[in-house]
């Protein structure tokens, strides 16, 4: 704003010089000493400058081309060596695949021909030949440190080789026998009937690559700072002046010049490398194997000579200068102190202060005497005084105006200032701004003073209008006006609104905003006017601040509905927690608490707001199994500092948890405490896991401790030197031998089961099955013998089904056992199953006395068993079930507990259809 306001005073105090000065008398040449200097400083140091700036462009072109030149010729010289040794390589497999003994993969053969080949190549660190299944037949060395592994048919390289009838080299990789980086030459071995044989292939040392670049980065010397690359045709680089940078995606690096060098395109380029450091890379592709050489150089390292010849041509420049300079003091007595003491005097009346008669006699009385220029332009600056002052007083009124109404919000008032301003500086009786209506498509009156109120309410402009001053000052950026509408060809089509509204002539500058629609700021006069470049600027002055308040009060209108959004989202976070949270002031006043707390106080969030914390922690306290315990340890913790924390057990509605109450300072910036967080964590699930872990150590420690115990006992008996046993009674021990070693067997079987499960890792083998034979064969190995229980109720055509036969009579055994031990003595276990669709669903059912609908949820859990006194008496670790659900889903099914009016109901499901595994 105070920019422009200068440039209008500027150009105030120019035009009244240039009248003044049109007004003297012409003097001679001799007489004016400004125009001789002018003419001969500007001649000289304009001729030497232009002289100079264009040596160095031609110079500065000549050397970059010299330097990119030279990069590039570097690089085929790299290119050329490289794509020899690779074209080397190539016709080294070729011609090992016409040996016979290659081709029928006769291993003596191979052997001699391959260390042959080994001696005379030191590049090469392995020589071996695939079938065509990608699996080796022989490499040479033949030791088991030279390679890793049998089948290599993943390799990229095998991959092409099954299409490809040419040698061929693969990408780079490091070899996991060497940790040296490599690339393989293939020839794919093809038969006289065009049968895919396998192929032969040698490994080729990239090291070797990788100190030839680095020999020839050090020739060239530290200071050039050479960086060389070979990339491979998967962008990898495969050898580097640094060795540390083998095999990295080159790509990343320098993506243009990767992406030009695999497309077989060679040149030069300036790009920023990973570190942002502009580089000099020159690159050059190797044909034959899809390869790419590049040079890379800092960019301020190879055009260092430019920089020092710019340097050099800067100092002449400063040389020429300082010549200047001298010129210049040599002339300050006659021409340079006079009128540094009229610019004071210049720039004293253009910041408005006030002078007494008597100074400013004394800063222009000898001035003003001279007969030349500068005494011309003394008696000038003396008659302007009052003319700039008076301006200057109107300008600072402007200003001080348009700061005033830019520090406003309410947009109304702010443009209603603007255009009384207008108004009353341009002398015009109407204004208005136009802005785009952006719902109708169309510009409308968006703020005016004077105009007729019919004509600010129908008032509209079309976006394509031509021949409308808004539409044609926004479309070209800068004033439009017509001075005067009637014989104004562009203003044919809007004279009658002109004559009703009652102007003549209108001056329109576009609104320079970004954020809001476009708008134009139209100034009106009755009469025919042609307004003058002052004009214009001022005006444009006052579209500048129009603009400002427009996007003043928009942005302000969206940052306040971004905050709005921004906290909304917050507090949906804090509110979409699962852990409880309260905020507390000094005081002990809740502030703010989220809805997870309404949970296990069972107070609303507008409740706890402002209340004292503690009548929270009352109400949860409340529910605590031992309440005065936990209140005391909450009341030892309150008044330490940093992050503290309690756990207790809670009852609510009629279900036990176990809660983590955290306590935390909330500080400001500077670390000074302004309140207190309680954060309430429901750790149930963690504290049911940490009790599942002591049962599961304790029940398999019971479950091995008892079969070993009868093992070792039986087995020290048999081993007493002072009995004799029979041969009946020896039978008999080693028979509880045996099956307390099944027994154990059993638990380790499962326990591997379990862990296969819980990795993801159990497969299944499907076979065609009929179900009755599965049963019978689960009944066979149940414990105890089901045979005089057992009741199974098969539909006589039920069909085979795909499964696993060993999985699934190992779901039947658990479930027919766990009907047998929890079913109760001597009742029956029924089996039954029927068809529901595309699945069979079997059931095993008891007679017992059934289980709770809780624990009914959890009985398929690893390591759960039902706290009861049928549980306690009946051994097990807890696994069956949780094997049989696992079992079950592999196939595609599920397992469930299904509702019983009495005993128990197991339930499960296997596809009827193959591929329906989940």
């Amino acid at each position: 704003m105070a920019y422009n306001s200068l440039n209008a005073l500027e150009q105030v105090v120019n035009r009244d010089i240039h009248a003044i000065v049109k007004k003297q008398p012409s003097f001679p040449l001799r007489r004016d000493l400004g125009s001789q200097l002018l003419v001969i400083s500007l001649g000289f140091v304009g001729l030497l400058i232009l002289v100079a700036v264009f040596f160095d462009i031609f110079a500065r072109r000549q050397l970059q081309q010299d330097v990119s030149a030279a990069n590039l010729a570097l690089a085929q010289a790299i290119a050329q060596e490289t794509n020899a040794m690779m074209d080397n390589s190539l016709q080294t497999v070729r011609e090992l695949s016409l040996y016979q003994a290659v081709r029928t993969a006769d291993t003596l053969g191979m052997a001699q021909l391959f260390q042959t080949i080994m001696k005379g190549r030191s590049d090469i660190n392995l020589t071996y030949r695939l079938d065509k299944a990608g699996k080796m037949q022989f490499h040479y060395p033949v030791g088991p440190e030279s390679t890793v592994g049998d089948d290599f048919s993943f390799r990229d390289y095998f991959q092409r080789a099954l299409t490809s009838h040419e040698p061929l080299i693969s990408k780079g990789r490091v070899s996991p026998t060497t940790n040296e980086p490599v690339a393989t030459a293939v020839m794919p071995l093809w038969n006289d009937e065009d049968e895919y044989l396998g192929l032969v292939g040698t490994n080729l040392r990239l090291q070797s690559l990788s100190n030839t670049l680095t020999g020839i980065a050090d020739r060239y010397g530290q200071d050039a700072q050479f960086e060389l690359f070979i990339v491979d045709h998967a962008g990898q680089t495969v050898a580097h002046s640094n060795s540390n940078n083998l095999l990295q995606d080159a790509g990343v690096k320098f993506p243009d010049v990767t992406d030009a060098v695999l497309n077989a395109q060679s040149g030069t380029l300036i790009e920023n490398n990973s570190g942002g450091e502009a580089y000099l890379y020159s690159y050059v592709p190797i044909p034959n194997v899809g390869w790419g050489v590049v040079v890379g150089q800092p960019a301020a390292v190879a055009f260092a000579t430019i920089t020092a010849f710019r340097r050099g041509l800067a100092l002449s420049v400063a040389t020429l200068v300082a010549l200047g300079i001298l010129f210049w003091l040599a002339l300050s007595r006659r021409v340079i102190g006079p009128l540094e003491r009229l610019a004071e005097f210049s720039q004293n009346v253009g910041l408005g202060e006030e002078y007494s008669a008597d100074s400013h006699r004394v800063a222009l009385a000898m001035l003003t005497e001279r007969p030349d220029q500068m005494g011309l332009l003394s008696r000038s600056l003396a008659s302007m005084q009052q003319a700039i002052e008076a301006r200057l007083n109107e300008v600072s009124t402007l200003l001080e105006t348009s700061a005033a109404v830019v520090s406003s919000l309410d947009q109304e008032t702010v443009l209603d200032r603007i255009l009384e301003q207008a108004e009353l500086l341009l002398s015009v009786p109407m204004s208005a701004i136009f802005a785009l209506d952006e719902q109708r498509g169309i510009f409308r009156v968006y703020a005016s003073r004077g105009l007729p109120d019919w004509y600010t309410e129908q008032a509209t402009i079309n976006p394509d209008e031509p021949g409308s001053v808004t539409m044609r000052a926004i479309h070209s950026g800068g004033p439009i006006q017509v001075s005067d509408a009637e014989t104004n060809p562009a203003f044919k089509g809007h004279r009658e609104r002109a004559r009703q509204a009652g102007f003549r002539s209108v001056l329109g500058l576009p609104l320079p905003a970004q954020h809001t629609p476009p708008a134009a700021l139209l100034v009106f006069r009755p009469d025919i006017h042609e307004f003058s470049a002052q004009e214009i600027n001022l005006l444009a002055t006052f579209a500048n601040h129009a603009a400002m308040a427009i996007e003043n009060s928009a942005l302000y209108a969206r940052s306040d509905m971004r905050l709005k959004d921004q906290t909304r989202r917050l507090e949906s976070l804090i509110q979409s927690m699962q852990d409880g949270l309260v905020l507390e002031d000094m005081e002990g006043r809740v502030l703010y608490a989220n809805r997870s707390m309404v949970k296990w106080t069972r107070i609303s969030s507008d409740e706890m707001t402002g209340r004292p914390v503690d009548v929270l922690m009352d109400r949860l306290l409340a529910q605590a199994r031992d309440s005065d315990a936990v209140r005391k340890q909450l009341d030892g913790i309150l008044n330490e500092s940093g992050e503290r924390r309690i756990q207790f057990p809670l009852d609510l509605a009629g279900r036990q948890y176990h809660l983590r109450l955290i306590l935390f300072d909330v500080t400001d910036p500077s670390g000074t405490p302004i309140g207190r967080g309680r954060i309430l964590q429901d750790i149930t699930q963690r504290y049911e896991l940490d009790r599942m872990r002591s049962r599961l150590i304790s029940t398999v420690s019971h479950e091995l401790r008892t079969p070993l115990a009868a093992i070792k006992g039986y087995a020290s008996t048999l081993l007493a030197d002072d009995v004799q046993w029979d041969a009946q009674s020896q039978q008999e021990f080693l028979k509880i031998i045996s099956d307390e070693t099944d027994h154990l067997s059993e638990l380790v079987t499962d326990l591997l089961d379990m862990s296969r499960i819980e990795a993801g890792n159990l497969t299944v083998e499907r076979v065609a099955c009929e179900l009755p034979e599965l049963v019978w064969q689960a009944a066979q190995h149940a414990y105890p013998d089901p045979s005089d229980y057992l009741e199974v109720v098969l539909p006589p055509d039920i069909p085979p089904v795909l499964v696993d036969p060993q999985r699934i009579v190992s779901v039947l055994r658990n479930l027919i056992e766990n009907a047998l031990k929890y079913g109760g003595d001597g009742k029956p276990v029924r089996v039954r199953a029927f068809e529901e669709g595309e699945w069979l669903i079997v059931q095993v059912m008891d007679e017992g006395p059934g289980i709770n609908p809780e624990e009914a949820r959890r009985v398929f859990d690893s390591f759960y068993r039902a706290d009861n006194g049928l549980t306690r008496q009946v051994t097990g670790a807890g696994l069956g079930l949780a094997i049989s659900r696992g079992f079950v889903r592999a196939h595609g099914g599920e397992v469930w507990i299904e509702p019983s009016n009495s005993g128990l109901c197991m339930t499960f499901s296997l596809p009827l259809v193959e591929g329906r595994e989940s």
